[in-house]
C-alpha cells in the first residue's frame, strides 16, 4: 500500500509541474506572433481547406483550453482566445484540432475506436464514483459490487491510453502541415511543436494516473480476504 501512495503522488506531483509547464508555455507562445498574421480561426480554415473537407466548421467556444474537435457536428471548436489570436499558440492549437478532423476524413482507426468508446466510458463515469463506494462500503459481503467498479473504471483508462495515439497523431499532423504551408518559419516551428509536446504530456500524465488509480482497486479487491 506505501508502495502505491508513492507511486500516487508522485503522478499527482508530476500532473502538477505538467500542467504548469503547460500554462507557461502557452502563454509564453502567445506573444509571439505568426509570420503571416493569420488567426488561429484563418488557420483552422486553411488547413481544412488543403485537406479537402469543406463539411467542417470552425466556430468559437467559450472558455481557455476548450478548444476541441466534435465529430458528431463536425466542428472545430476553439476558445476565444485562440478564434481571434494571430500568435503561434494558437496556430498550433488551431491546427491540431484541424488533425482530429483530418483523421474523421481519412477513417483514422485509433479516432473510430476512441469514437466507439465514447457512449461507454459516457456511461461508465456516470456511476462509477457510486459503484466504487459502494463496493468498497460492501466488499467483505458483496465483492462483486467492487468488481463491477473496477471494470467501468478500466474503460475509463482504456479510453485514455487510445487517446494517447489519436492526440500525437493530430499533433504530427498540425505540426507537419504548417510547415509545408509555409505558416511556420525556423524561429517559430520549433515553437509549434514545442507548444503541442508539452499538451502531449498531458495525456501521457492523465493515463498513468488512472492506471494507477485502476491498479489500486485491483490490490483492495485481491486483499479483500
Amino acid at each position: 500500500m506505501t508502495t502505491y501512495w508513492i507511486i500516487f503522488i508522485g503522478i499527482a506531483l508530476l500532473s502538477w509541474l505538467v500542467s504548469y509547464n503547460l500554462k507557461n508555455k502557452f502563454e509564453k507562445y502567445s506573444r509571439i506572433p505568426l509570420p503571416s498574421g493569420m488567426t488561429g480561426c484563418d488557420v483552422a480554415e486553411m488547413m481544412l481547406r488543403d485537406h479537402g473537407i469543406y463539411d467542417v466548421r470552425v466556430i468559437s467556444t467559450p472558455g481557455r483550453l476548450t478548444d476541441h474537435y466534435n465529430p458528431l457536428d463536425k466542428t472545430v471548436n476553439l476558445s476565444e482566445p485562440v478564434f481571434r489570436s494571430n500568435s503561434i499558440a494558437a496556430a498550433a492549437v488551431a491546427a491540431h484540432e484541424c488533425g482530429h478532423a483530418v483523421q474523421h476524413a481519412k477513417a483514422y482507426a485509433p479516432l473510430k475506436m476512441r469514437s466507439a468508446l465514447v457512449p461507454v466510458v459516457s456511461f461508465s463515469s456516470r456511476i462509477m464514483t457510486w459503484v466504487l463506494l459502494g463496493g468498497m462500503i460492501l466488499l467483505q459481503t458483496f465483492p462483486q459490487l467492487l468488481l463491477l467498479g473496477i471494470i467501468l473504471f478500466a474503460m475509463t483508462t482504456l479510453f485514455s491510453f487510445i487517446t494517447l495515439p489519436v492526440e500525437i497523431n493530430a499533433s504530427h499532423r498540425a505540426v507537419a502541415w504548417l510547415s509545408r504551408a509555409g505558416l511556420t518559419n525556423v524561429y517559430t516551428h520549433d515553437k509549434a511543436v514545442d507548444a503541442l509536446r508539452s499538451a502531449a504530456y498531458t495525456y501521457v500524465v492523465a493515463a498513468l494516473g488512472s492506471l494507477a488509480t485502476l491498479a489500486y482497486y485491483i490490490m483492495i479487491f485481491l486483499r479483500r480476504d
